[in-house]
């Protein structure tokens, strides 16, 4: 199947705090370099926010982790997961057409689908609520034929229950998940033959169900604001737990005292505890504005892109700033790259990419690896 951006896109995309304080979190857990093993969770929350992924979606999480825009564009459209074309508002709705569903019916609930949302599947509906599209196996085959709409399973479905839950869906009212025949999970339909004695006691939905339930909705998306923010590897004070003992050695065991010497100490006073020594507080670089400019020497500037973490925004950014030539971003200090830093959207980036040593490079005419291999991949066409 071939899967491309979509026609239609919007202006742009920007995470909402809590989503960009999620996104950012993220990049925690990867060594330094190799912040782009975290694009799939980034594509799938901007898909949890907005629905579906966007081009300026993909620019944008490709600017965040230093990638070039055709690599996260490849991420997206290689994985079915990620829908390319804007979803129905309301829920987006995957009829499972796979052989033990559609022996049972799948047909039928497709049939609905195409009555009541869009004869063609990646199409709004006409009130804009709805999308839906077939797929392969959900692994739910017991409970045939079955859909899954937002993150729930709804199994044992009849064409008519299916076109009343749409129809409730639509008009706002909450809508069960699970099973809709009565069963409790994946049990026989007569009724369980063995461990009879479980059967007691139980609460009034299986699990998956009842967190549904008690959340109160099934079809949400995240959006950012849940309590909580499920990075719990960052601890109140902003440092990533375990990363600071894991950086100091081991220290090595201590050879065992001899028995005597062993006897004396404990004879002796125990001396008294020394307060702690406070921390040092990390010294704060004071900023240092660099030499800029107004417009590119000659009207022709470099191509910022070429350095590692620098994509088409971010050129922009620093053109904005006054930087167009390599030879600018050659001569930064420490001080110089404080001001620019502290400018940035995602600080730590100059030095965790290596600009200046790249811009050094470039600026005399040499390549670095990665702009050899950037000019190799190429980029969007209207770039």
């Amino acid at each position: 199947m071939l899967r491309r951006l979509h026609s239609e896109q919007p202006e742009s995309f920007a995470f909402t705090a809590e989503n960009q304080k999620w996104a950012e979190a993220q990049l925690t857990k990867f060594p330094e370099g190799r912040q782009a093993s975290a694009v799939i969770p980034l594509l799938w929350r901007a898909q949890e926010q907005e629905g579906w992924v966007s081009k300026p979606a993909i620019e944008y999480i490709a600017d965040m982790l230093g990638m070039a825009y055709i690599r996260v564009l490849e991420v997206c459209s290689f994985y079915f997961m990620f829908q390319m074309q804007p979803t129905g508002s309301v829920a987006h709705v995957q009829i499972c057409g796979t052989t033990s569903c559609m022996i049972c019916g799948a047909e039928d609930l497709i049939a609905v689908c195409q009555d009541k949302i869009a004869p063609k599947p990646f199409t709004l509906s006409a009130d804009g609520k709805f999308t839906w599209e077939e797929v392969e196996c959900l692994g739910a085959c017991t409970n045939a034929p079955m859909a899954q709409i937002g993150k729930d399973y709804y199994e044992d479905l009849t064409a008519e229950g299916f076109g009343q839950m749409l129809d409730d869906l639509a008009a706002g009212k909450k809508v069960v998940p699970g099973p809709q025949n009565g069963r409790y999970a994946a049990e026989p339909k007569s009724g369980l033959t063995s461990l009879t004695e479980y059967d007691s006691g139980k609460t009034q939905y299986n699990a998956s169900v009842q967190l549904a339930v008690d959340l109160g909705d099934g079809v949400k998306r995240i959006q950012g604001d849940e309590v909580p923010l499920l990075t719990p590897w960052i601890g109140k004070d902003g440092v990533v737990a375990g990363r600071a003992a894991a950086a100091q050695p081991p220290k090595a065991p201590e050879a065992p005292k001899p028995v005597a010497k062993q006897v004396e100490e404990t004879k002796k006073p125990a001396p008294k505890a020394k307060p702690a020594a406070k921390p040092a507080a990390a010294e704060e670089v004071a900023e240092v504005a660099p030499e800029t400019l107004k417009e590119a020497r000659g009207g022709l500037p470099d191509d910022l892109k070429l350095l590692k973490g620098v994509g088409p925004k971010l050129e922009q950014t620093l053109n904005e700033l006054g930087f167009f030539h390599f030879d600018q971003i050659a001569a930064w200090g420490e001080a110089e790259v404080a001001w620019v830093d502290s400018r940035l959207k995602f600080k730590g980036r100059i030095e965790r990419d290596g600009w200046i040593a790249q811009a050094a490079k470039l600026a005399v005419g040499d390549e670095t690896d990665f702009a050899k291999k950037a000019k190799k991949d190429g980029r969007y066409e209207d770039e």
